[in-house]
Formats: C-alpha cells, sequence, structure tokens
C-alpha cells in the first residue's frame, strides 16, 4: 500500500511503487487534470508540484512522492475562483488546443511562487515546457500579468 498526499487529501493505493506519479494521479485518484504528453519527462504537460517544486509526472515513481505534498491543477484554482495564473491565461488568451496548459500553468505557479517578478530570462529558463502551439509569446505576457496580480 502506498500512501500519497494529493492536494492535501490522504490516499492509500494498492499499486506498484515503480508507477509514475502521473498514473496514480490520473487512473487511481480520478484527478485527470493532469496530462499525459511524451512520457519521457521532456515537454511537461504532466507537470505537478512536490513540495511547492515543479516535477515531471510522468517520470516520477510514487515511490518518491511518500510523505511528500502532491499539488495537481485541481489544486490551484476553481472556475468561480481561478488562480492568478489562470485568470491571466484567459485574459491573454494563452491556449488554442489547450492540451499543455495544466503543465504550463503549474509550471508558471511555481516560477512565481519562487520568483514574484521574474524577467523575461527568469520566465524563459523556467518554463522548460513544450507548447506544440508556439503561444510562448502569450505565455510570458500571461506570467508578466499574473505577478502583478501577485503583488
Amino acid at each position: 500500500m502506498i500512501k500519497l498526499n494529493v492536494n492535501d487529501v490522504e490516499h492509500s493505493l494498492d499499486i506498484e511503487p515503480d508507477m509514475p506519479l502521473l498514473w496514480a494521479l490520473r487512473e487511481e485518484t480520478a484527478l485527470r487534470g493532469t496530462k499525459f504528453g511524451c512520457g519521457l519527462g521532456l515537454c511537461g504537460a504532466c507537470t505537478v508540484h512536490i513540495d511547492g517544486a515543479p516535477v515531471r509526472s510522468c517520470s516520477y515513481p510514487v515511490s518518491a512522492a511518500v510523505g511528500k505534498q502532491i499539488k495537481t491543477i485541481e489544486s490551484i484554482g476553481t472556475a468561480d475562483a481561478p488562480h492568478a495564473v489562470q485568470q491571466a491565461w484567459i485574459e491573454h488568451q494563452v491556449p488554442q488546443c489547450g492540451y499543455c496548459q495544466s503543465g504550463m500553468q503549474m509550471a508558471a505557479v511555481a516560477l512565481l511562487n519562487s520568483n514574484p517578478q521574474p524577467t523575461d530570462e527568469d520566465i524563459d529558463a523556467a518554463m522548460t515546457n513544450l507548447c506544440r502551439c508556439g503561444t510562448y509569446d502569450r505565455i510570458r505576457a500571461a506570467i508578466k500579468s499574473a505577478a502583478k496580480e501577485k503583488v
């Protein structure tokens, strides 16, 4: 039995310790906001926070997450009360296909939590997630907008 704390809820899961965290989240806890992209930890569609740091969950074994705080996209805001990053995403019309956006938003939230006033260079260094639609300019603008809201 593997015990995980996901979005402040304890889960006891009968899964293998080497299962990727992504699949435990999606299939065992029914939190499907975290997406599968490449399966190699390269694209970032699967980004979640572990103890506040962005992590690629597709290549992160659940055994490494035991005893840590896991946060998914479902934890950062709601339709009625969106997080500043989510609101900025809407205002700047960031998504096109939208597939990578939960991972992008999780990476952006982690960036702003560690660096509330990032420069373009800081954003470029932190946002290693891939967007096939190429909305990087809108992503940068949305992050700057969210940073102003958080001040």
